[in-house]
């Protein structure tokens, strides 16, 4: 690996992160506006189901788009660069 493409994969690495960081700021949006939906309609027993796995699916989200969207960006911008 050449500096070149270390160079552009660091630049991937980066935008991967930024991508990653906005699509985990939407979706988790997303479910908190579902569990302020579920609350105001009262539906209690819902309520106490999503409330129990809301940290797990935080935890999954994060891993999935901060930590997966810059190994991503990183191999595609070493692997679009690389010399052929």
């Amino acid at each position: 690996m050449d500096l070149t493409s270390l160079k552009a994969g660091l630049i991937g690495a980066l935008f991967g992160f930024v991508l990653g960081y906005l699509d985990y700021k939407i979706v988790i949006g997303i479910i908190q506006r579902r569990l302020k939906q579920v609350e105001e309609a009262e539906q209690a027993d819902n309520l106490d189901t999503f409330e129990k796995h809301l940290g797990r699916m935080r935890l999954v989200v994060l891993v999935m788009t901060v930590a997966a969207f810059p190994v991503i960006g990183f191999l595609a911008g070493v692997f679009l660069v690389a010399p052929q």
